[in-house]
């Protein structure tokens, strides 16, 4: 069965960008992540062309792509997720039988740790199921689900399912990332964000290759000798005793992943209450900063100069986004603050800084959406 009603002759799917909370450099791990998405966008507008091609604009980079027969019989080549969406797609029976021509653009930044990419492979997906129809209930999840193995899994890519799964479900997601998904999504609001970019690009591929391959030396050196070892059942206080299993060079990286889990779990209760307390949230916000920054050394000296900024200005709390070494931050303004924070964000060198919203998450604009949920 194909969950679609027809060609469609216009179609528009929006996808958010999404900021990390807790947990970066965790979802590599299998470890809990907390992310949302917030109100910047990438848009794709698609309409029939009367051909059997797909062209692709995307104005923002200056970019242009036609996708035809021969590109789709083509062997995929690393990094391109558009076409390896299309690829996982066929196994759904949703492939191009129509021509479209294709426009891209939005606000999310490009390069600066708040997944623009993913946001362009989730629309494309979106776009790609309505379009052509799928033989399975098409949710946010499924959409999720395929933009990862397009993004991660399709040539082995070091990322993590949190940038996906965000964008896609929208709210504050906490998403536990290992070989079992489960995720809970708060519609709570959450005042007083604000997304600052650093202008310095971010390495994400190398970084998190570098990182993982550390932290993961780090719990195979303790799994040597206790086989039964699990990084996210180690307590705060019990971690001392695995540490003598790790070599001094890598001992910071199996205490920087027991202890950001430690502070992403003191971060879910706050996210379970039935009413969020702003300044217990930001406080921890900044205590994860402060492993990512002195444990695994991320930030660089722009981003010192802006959390530092930010949290001088009265914000709450103050983090790294991402990969890091460059990228962007998260900060929580108390709320109706942001201008003040924003402003000395601004003074210290931040390429842009603005505040935001939560997001519902991906959707259709055009036409009206009946199989995504």
């Amino acid at each position: 069965m194909l969950y679609s009603l027809r060609m469609k002759d216009r179609i528009v799917a929006l996808a958010p960008g999404r900021t990390c909370l807790f947990g970066d450099h965790q979802d590599y791990l299998g470890l809990p992540v907390i992310a949302c998405a917030f109100d910047r966008h990438i848009v794709l507008a698609a309409s029939k062309n009367g051909t059997k091609d797909l062209i692709l604009d995307m104005p923002d980079i200056g970019g242009h792509r036609i996708i035809d027969s021969k590109s789709l019989n083509s062997e995929v080549a690393k990094g391109d997720h558009l076409l390896a969406a299309l690829k996982i797609l066929e196994h759904y029976d949703c492939t191009p039988t129509e021509g479209y021509d294709i426009t891209i653009n939005g606000k999310v930044a490009i390069n600066a740790g708040t997944s623009s990419s993913s946001a362009l492979v989730i629309a494309w997906i979106m776009f790609l199921t309505t379009a052509y129809g799928c033989n399975v209930p098409v949710t946010k999840e499924f959409i999720s689900q395929i933009a990862y193995e397009a993004e991660v899994t399709f040539h082995g890519a070091p990322g993590g399912k949190m940038d996906q799964y965000s964008i896609g479900l929208g709210g504050v997601i906490y998403l536990e990332t290992g070989s079992e998904l489960y995720f809970e999504v708060f519609h709570k609001p959450l005042n007083g964000l604000i997304v600052a970019e650093s202008g310095i690009p971010k390495d994400t591929t190398g970084v998190l290759g570098e990182l993982k391959e550390k932290a993961l030396l780090a719990i195979n050196k303790v799994k040597e000798k206790i086989p039964e070892f699990e990084v996210g059942k180690v307590s705060k206080t019990s971690l001392a005793k695995y540490r003598n299993y790790v070599s001094d060079n890598l001992k910071v990286y199996l205490d920087a992943a027991v202890l950001n889990h430690h502070i992403t779990q003191q971060a879910l209760l706050e996210f379970r209450k039935d009413h969020l307390d702003p300044s217990a949230i930001g406080m921890l916000m900044t205590q994860h900063h402060n492993i990512l920054k002195d444990y695994l050394k991320i930030t660089v000296p722009r981003i010192d100069q802006m959390i530092d900024a930010a949290l001088g200005a009265g914000a709450l709390g103050a983090k790294i986004v991402g990969s890091g070494r460059g990228g962007s931050i998260v900060v929580l303004a108390r709320d109706g603050e942001q201008d003040k924070v924003i402003k000395a964000l601004m003074k210290s060198g931040a390429r842009d800084a603005y505040a935001v919203q939560i997001d519902q998450g991906a959707r259709l604009l055009e036409p009206e959406p009946k199989t995504i949920e």
